[in-house]
């Protein structure tokens, strides 16, 4: 059987809500290792809404998260409030500023991040049973604010000094990587790769995606063995 592996989305344009190319290169990458995709995101407003011609926010603006991220998923999307673990093989983090401003607030307040309710306790399911979580450009970030106090997990977001020094202290660990790679953490159960933390092509970006994204599905395989057997 195909493994589920959800896609959590945070809206749809990389300066407010997902980075699409990112979203977009996962969903191309699981199609071709045969997994299911399963797009999620959470109900309710983005915290802002940038024109993204002009770079400037949209004061006034509102969109709403699980709105905006159907339209990358063509529609085909839940709620993130009634995911749970027990339906999912794994899960995988899209970037884009999204998930620094809408499924946390990294963005704003940096170390002293909180995560939306909902993500933070799918999050934790998934690491409680088990099951790969995927983190792509700034989303490691959203990862360490749940789980770095408690499981020290090992993430990249690339080589940005800043932003590393920032998931140390939230209690994760960091590992300098190429964006044409990813880093895993086999213990946590964990993958991330920088993605459009660099400057980068896009062949390169896709590159570190479908890494990741093998290395989520491998574990999936791993973990169902693992389970056949006990």
């Amino acid at each position: 059987m195909s493994p589920r592996i959800g896609v959590l989305l945070s809206g749809c344009g990389f300066l407010d809500g997902t980075e699409i190319r990112e979203a977009v290169l996962t969903l191309l990458a699981l199609d071709r290792l045969g997994a299911e995709a399963v797009c999620l995101a959470p109900a309710g407003l983005q915290r802002q809404v940038i024109d993204h011609g002009t770079g400037k926010e949209v004061l006034g603006g509102a969109r709403d998260m699980l709105a905006e991220s159907a339209r990358i998923a063509r529609g085909e999307i839940g709620d993130v409030a009634v995911a749970s673990a027990a339906v999912l093989d794994g899960l995988i983090l899209p970037g884009g500023y999204g998930a620094a401003k809408n499924l946390s607030d990294f963005a704003f307040v940096s170390a002293r991040a909180t995560v939306h309710l909902e993500v933070a306790r799918l999050l934790r399911e998934m690491h409680q049973a088990g099951k790969p979580i995927g983190a792509i450009c700034i989303a490691p970030a959203v990862v360490a604010a749940v789980l770095g106090p408690t499981t020290h997990p090992l993430l990249t977001i690339g080589d940005d000094p800043g932003t590393a020094a920032a998931l140390l202290a939230m209690g994760a660990r960091h590992q300098t990587c190429a964006v044409t790679g990813c880093v895993v953490d086999p213990t946590n159960r964990i993958v991330s790769t920088p993605a459009y933390m660099f400057d980068a092509r896009l062949a390169d970006i896709a590159l570190g995606i479908e890494r990741a994204c093998e290395a989520v599905v491998a574990m999936c395989g791993s973990a169902k063995a693992q389970g056949a057997s006990s």
